[in-house]
């Protein structure tokens, strides 16, 4: 496979950056060779904290006024990114009641419940204790709304509310080992310090599957809107569950049916029952470029780039139409290739000029496939909010225009 698409980039590419003449485009700005200004003169001091170069900031989708106090939430510019990690700065943000000024000296983290040996912890307990460090997605449960997509979207406004980051803390695995957990415990209250005291239900299984008590994220230190000092992480589960500012762990024989899993963050069926506890994030891509509000600047050889990620492990295919689904075509994967983390695609792909409607489709390890929309919806109605992984497409106008295709 990639032999296979590296010769068809050098195809596809090579005859169009010859007929683009690109030595010409160097002469244009001067002789490649001569001695900029800048290689004569001494550069500037490094900054005791890094930045990025002028005119390379990712400034983010504009904040608009919360609908309540203290409810909002930021979205990642995907678009704009590169690689997999996505910068501290960038990281799509959710709240519900404001970000709290925790003093990490005094914040604790009590672990109680049906458990042998309940237990109260300070940060600094905690950082003494065994670390891990992985990569992993976030994902917000609402990420893609199901109804009111608008031509104007560009990828930061359609798939904004994920993330990707290198997660360091203790495994919560190690925790409960330690404390002791009794028999017939099977969920886990989690509990935030925020004004809302966010609360979720966990099932016990799903919190020794790699959870972690995360302290740092990207190699430093929680900011105040991602948790510091400490939230709960829960790779490849709807991000309500990874808590931040936890304050509190109770175990326990059933859920604990709090606000955010009974009024909140269920799916709302078509025969009007809710269908509760959908925790796991499934397989889902989206094409990052071209993408929404962006522009081909004429026919010829373009790549076409996106991100997969799948909640249940790795991500072992994507699939690309260029013809709204009429045919499809296999995208080389970019390593690292983890799981439950976002995994790059590729595809050469040359614009003859006409219109043009572009599809991704992932599929996981388990053998999940990324469903249509018509699919999804055939079974899941359009009442709901959360959870929508269908196929998303891009439409590419005579002119080169990017918009969203419904």
């Amino acid at each position: 496979m990639r032999s296979e698409n590296r010769r068809a980039f050098l195809r596809l590419a090579g005859g169009t950056l010859a007929g683009a003449g690109a030595t010409g485009a160097l002469a244009r700005d001067g002789a490649p060779l001569d001695v900029p200004a800048w290689t004569r003169e001494q550069g500037v001091n490094a900054p005791g904290y890094g930045r990025p170069a002028p005119g390379e900031t990712l400034a983010r989708y504009p904040r608009l006024p919360p609908a309540f106090p203290g409810a909002t939430s930021t979205v990642t510019p995907l678009q704009g990114l590169h690689g997999i990690l996505t910068p501290n700065g960038l990281h799509f943000e959710r709240h519900h009641a404001g970000i709290p000024a925790v003093d990490p000296d005094r914040h604790r983290l009590v672990v109680h419940g049906l458990v042998e040996r309940p237990l109260v912890l300070t940060m600094d307990d905690l950082l003494r204790l065994p670390a891990v460090s992985r990569l992993h997605f976030l994902e917000c449960s609402g990420n893609t709304p199901w109804v009111g997509a608008k031509a104007g979207w560009t990828v930061q406004d359609s798939h904004g509310l994920i993330s990707c980051a290198e997660w360091t803390g203790v495994e919560l695995a190690t925790l409960l080992a330690e404390v002791g957990v009794k028999p017939g415990a099977a969920w886990i209250l989690a509990e935030g310090a925020d004004a809302c005291a966010m609360s979720r239900s966990i099932p016990l299984d799903a919190a020794l599957d790699g959870a972690i008590l995360a302290y740092a994220q990207n190699g430093e230190r929680l900011r105040p809107e991602q948790g510091y000092p400490l939230r709960l992480f829960l790779p490849g589960l709807e991000g309500n569950l990874s808590i931040k500012w936890l304050r509190r762990l109770k175990v326990g024989d059933r859920p604990f049916q709090t606000r955010e899993e009974t009024s909140k963050y269920t799916d709302l069926m078509p025969d009007g029952t809710a269908r509760q506890f959908t925790f796991v994030m499934e397989a889902k891509s989206v094409i990052t470029s071209p993408s929404g509000g962006q522009a081909l600047r004429g026919p010829g050889f373009h790549e076409i780039r996106g991100l997969a990620w799948t909640g249940r492990g790795r991500i072992v295919g994507v699939d690309v139409s260029t013809d709204g689904g009429a045919r499809w075509e296999p995208a080389r994967l970019e390593g690292p290739v983890l799981p439950r983390c976002l995994t790059r695609f590729r595809l050469p792909w040359r614009w003859e000029g006409g219109p043009a409607k572009l599809l991704s489709r992932a599929r996981d390890e388990t053998g999940y496939v990324q469903p249509s929309r018509e699919a999804l919806v055939a079974v899941r109605g359009t009442r709901s909010y959360y959870h929508n992984n269908a196929v998303f497409g891009w439409s590419v106008a005579a002119d080169g225009a990017v918009r969203h295709a419904a």
